[in-house]
């Protein structure tokens, strides 16, 4: 290797690792941030904190990479554009390309290992995630209450005073609003000296034991005026159970970045497996609907036809005449009942079946992205090398509005062409592949540019058309002043 290689090789290595470190640790504060709510009052141990920043820690490098692949090129051939090194390499007859040729081939080596942490390491990351935040509450039970406030736990609001024991266990002072309905309204209140958690981590179900303790119970009576009474019901209690479903805790919303989204958890050749099961069921599904709704109506796959010596006698153009109004009535009102039936079993089945498509858009994008994240550092280093050369500005000054500039533009394209193909808007590919295609003809066009020494706007081509038209308008107006 020659000293200009690993010159350039260590410069770019240089700051590409401190970008990327950079980077990292931002985005990790936006992963805190989005998950406060569940790491924060919840009494977790420094062990549990970080089990799940290193958890969550995976899902960030298809962000975090091209961005520090772009930003890290600007700033590296801004440098050297800046401090007339490109020149001194020109003149000693080393082109663009040559200089960049021994990056070239580490951005290489850095595709495939983006390309196999993608496969390998991010499934099995996102797999120990999406089970951590389940088991997390089945870990330590207490963390589900925190003291001194009322804790939404499912169909219930638990307040304590104090915990204790090893784990927090212990509870102290309880008192539980029970929502009786889907309005949120407390129609029980349990009050107790104190209480326990029990737990097992095979099972989502939370036990509380509490003793010594009262309920009251507000009842509805079935007549208006007596409802001003307010009559309740009082009771004792010893101790009494109280089971909390722990699967309502850590509820995540169904986008595609949920954790509950498990074709994050699959590698490519998993992918592909239940990619091929998924469009199988689908056909079969098809199928047999489509063979169902055939037989309801009546119609035959392959009707027979027989042939009759003796000619039967015509049908009149009124089938109805042939029936008393009675029996009119009751076939109106079954072909009435037949067709709501078949209607409603389609737009049931219409749903199902695109509840499934979008299933398999969801698993064809998960499968695309292994290899668009790849392809990502190749099109932000053609971007941002001779986008560097160009602007000749390094440091964190203009290289950073460039580079921000261009990964939201990527990444909102990346984004949007993904949620439109789970819809059904586009194809699975194109939405994957949308913001690479989008930006390629931006890299092939900068190193066109940086190779033959232009800028980044030609502003002659621009300029010179319409200097040379009011030229020509002004010989054509004012010829004797322009004699003269």
């Amino acid at each position: 290797m020659k000293i200009l290689d690993k010159y350039l090789l260590k410069t770019f290595l240089t700051t590409f690792t401190t970008v990327f470190v950079i980077l990292f640790f931002i985005f990790i504060l936006q992963t805190v941030w989005l998950f406060i709510s569940e790491l924060a009052g919840k009494d977790l141990d420094l062990i549990l904190v970080v089990k799940f920043l290193l958890f969550s820690m995976p899902r960030i490098i298809p962000l975090v990479l091209p961005l520090s692949v772009l930003l890290s090129s600007i700033m590296t051939f801004g440098n050297l554009a800046e401090n007339y090194e490109f020149a001194a390499m020109k003149s000693s007859g080393i082109s663009l390309q040559r200089a960049m040729r021994v990056l070239i081939i580490f951005i290489c080596v850095l595709s495939f290992v983006a390309f196999w942490f993608a496969n390998n390491v991010i499934p099995y990351a996102e797999y120990k995630f999406v089970n951590f935040r389940k088991n997390i509450a089945q870990a330590k039970p207490a963390m589900a209450i925190a003291e001194g406030q009322f804790n939404d736990v499912g169909t219930y609001n638990i307040k304590v005073n104090k915990k204790s024991g090893e784990n927090g266990n212990i509870l102290t002072g309880v008192t539980i609003h029970e929502k009786a309905n889907s309005y949120g309204e407390n129609k029980t209140v349990i009050k107790a000296k104190n209480g326990e958690l029990i737990s097992n981590e095979k099972s989502s179900i939370l036990k509380l034991v509490l003793n010594d303790g009262y309920y009251y119970q507000d009842v509805t009576p079935k007549k208006y005026e007596d409802r001003t009474k307010l009559p309740f019901v009082k009771g004792k209690f010893k101790k009494q159970i109280i089971n909390i479903d722990l699967s309502e805790l850590n509820k995540t919303d169904d986008s595609p970045e949920s954790v509950g989204s498990t074709n994050g958890m699959l590698n490519v050749n998993e992918l592909r497996y239940t990619l091929d099961s998924l469009n199988k069921n689908l056909k079969n599904e098809i199928v047999s609907f489509s063979e169902n709704i055939n037989q309801r109506v009546g119609i035959k796959s392959s009707p027979k036809v027989y042939k009759t010596e003796k000619k039967k006698k015509p049908l009149p153009n009124n089938l109805l005449s042939l029936y008393t109004n009675k029996q009119k009535s009751d076939l109106l009102k079954m072909a009435a009942s037949n067709v709501t039936s078949n209607i409603y079993s389609i737009e049931t089945t219409q749903k199902d079946l695109k509840d499934k498509q979008r299933d398999i858009n969801k698993h064809l994008t998960a499968l695309y992205e292994k290899f668009v994240i790849a392809f990502a550092c190749f099109l932000m280093f053609f971007i941002g090398a001779p986008l560097g050369a160009i602007i000749r500005k390094g440091g964190l000054g203009l290289p950073i509005v460039f580079a921000v500039l261009i990964f939201i533009t990527f990444h909102f394209i990346n984004t949007f062409g993904k949620r439109l193909s789970q819809e059904g808007g586009m194809t699975p590919f194109m939405g994957s592949w949308m913001s690479s295609f989008i930006l390629s003809p931006l890299a092939v066009l900068l190193t066109y540019r940086a190779t033959n020494d232009n800028g980044l706007i030609n502003f002659d081509a621009i300029t010179t058309p319409i200097s040379q038209l009011f030229q020509k308008i002004s010989e054509r107006f004012f010829p004797v002043q322009n004699k003269q």
